[in-house]
């Protein structure tokens, strides 16, 4: 099971899109700071999840949201 998931930063309130088998997981290694190119913007908090079926599907709707509906979408879900 994968899910799509998007967090934003409390710093500058900019949106990250990614995909995992274990997003509470993968939300404590952005704020830890062991990614790469989200750790200059901790802390992070997650505003979205959806569940996909294999990971082929989780990646078609990561880079949807990663499109500009998609990111234009998950701006409108209020802090």
């Amino acid at each position: 099971m994968y899910f799509v998931y998007a967090i934003r930063s409390q710093k500058d309130e900019r949106i990250y899109v990614g995909l995992s088998s274990n997003v509470q997981r993968r939300l404590l290694e952005h704020n830890a700071g062991y990614v790469f190119s989200t750790k200059g913007f901790k802390p992070w908090k997650l505003i979205y999840k959806e569940e996909a079926i294999n990971r082929k599907v989780a990646r078609i709707r990561e880079k949807y949201f990663k499109s500009g509906f998609g990111k234009e979408l998950l701006k409108s879900i209020p802090l």
